[in-house]
């Protein structure tokens, strides 16, 4: 019987992408336990901006991989920075959960008349990301952006007892914890008016690139067509040579006519249709150099 140990943050949301894959694993006749590891990310309480480094939630969790202490990691595949460590490989990328972002709020906070967002002027807003804060001052530069750090079970939380008036969420990982959002305001945003993070929504299934065996068993988890979005976005994100806290928004979806790639990158749009992955990405990043040749960076 092969043995696999699953390295995870301990987050509600990680244990529960871990488990999804262990007992995909099981099935699969393999015995599986999870090797939980505490990350930069879980340790620090800064803000991001203020953190050292790239891969927050990512690095501890592979370097227990290289080390040989699990054999396979489970990541939210938007935390991974673009770089990759050498010796590992992403073995697969199961189905996609909707890569939408989740504007929560308390009722008092609302105004439905309000242009963008249903918020009243002036209201707290928390997030913690860089592309989430960007997009949001130039949506509704009247709100007051808040940092927001921990779990998302916790920043629920923290928005129910009033220390926020609102949040934005991924609805990947509500989808995913089906949380009690009773008696708060819900509204899923389209992606035309906040872009998500490239690969939001989406696992990484991350090995050893030797390990043969493990790379077989995962390959009936592997989905084609989120590894081709993933593929366009984060290609983008690369030669624009950002980890997760760029602020850079990209969603591809397939089309008859090929891969279509939407971004938001220094305060503007861009779109581009092309058959591959590949070619979408240096669509748009042609795009973006043509408006910011200053600050586009294209990594080797």
């Amino acid at each position: 019987m092969v043995k696999v140990r699953i390295a995870t943050r301990g987050s509600r949301l990680a244990l529960w992408q871990a488990d999804w894959v262990k007992q995909k694993l099981l099935r699969q006749g393999a015995q599986v336990e999870l090797v939980v590891v505490e990350t930069q990310g879980d340790r620090e309480g800064l803000p991001f901006a203020q953190m050292q480094g790239q891969g927050f939630f990512t690095k501890a969790v592979q370097e227990a991989l290289l080390r040989g202490e699990a054999d396979l990691a489970v990541h939210s595949y938007k935390d991974l920075p673009s770089a990759r460590p050498e010796g590992l490989q992403i073995a697969a990328v199961p189905p996609r959960e909707d890569p939408s972002e989740v504007l929560l709020a308390r009722l008092h906070a609302l105004d439905e008349q309000a242009p963008g967002l249903p918020l009243r002027a002036g209201v707290q807003v928390g997030t913690s990301a860089v592309r989430r804060q960007a997009q949001l001052k130039q949506l509704r530069p009247d709100l007051e952006l808040k940092e927001l750090r921990g779990n998302v079970p916790t920043r629920v939380d923290k928005l129910r007892r009033g220390d926020y008036d609102a949040i934005l969420l991924a609805q990947a990982g509500l989808k995913r914890l089906a949380l009690d959002l009773s008696g708060l305001y819900l509204q899923v945003l389209p992606p035309t008016l906040l872009v998500p993070a490239p690969a939001q929504g989406a696992l990484a299934l991350e090995c050893r690139q030797d390990d043969h065996h493990l790379k077989a068993l995962l390959e009936h988890l592997d989905d084609p067509q989120a590894r081709r979005t993933v593929a366009a976005e984060r290609g983008l994100m690369q030669k624009l040579a950002g980890g997760c806290q760029l602020a850079l928004g990209a969603l591809a979806q397939e089309t008859p006519q090929g891969l279509h790639l939407l971004a938001w990158y220094g305060g503007k749009g861009y779109q581009a249709q092309a058959p591959t992955p590949e070619a979408v990405a240096q669509a748009v990043f042609q795009q973006i150099k043509a408006d910011s040749p200053e600050v586009v960076c294209e990594s080797p």
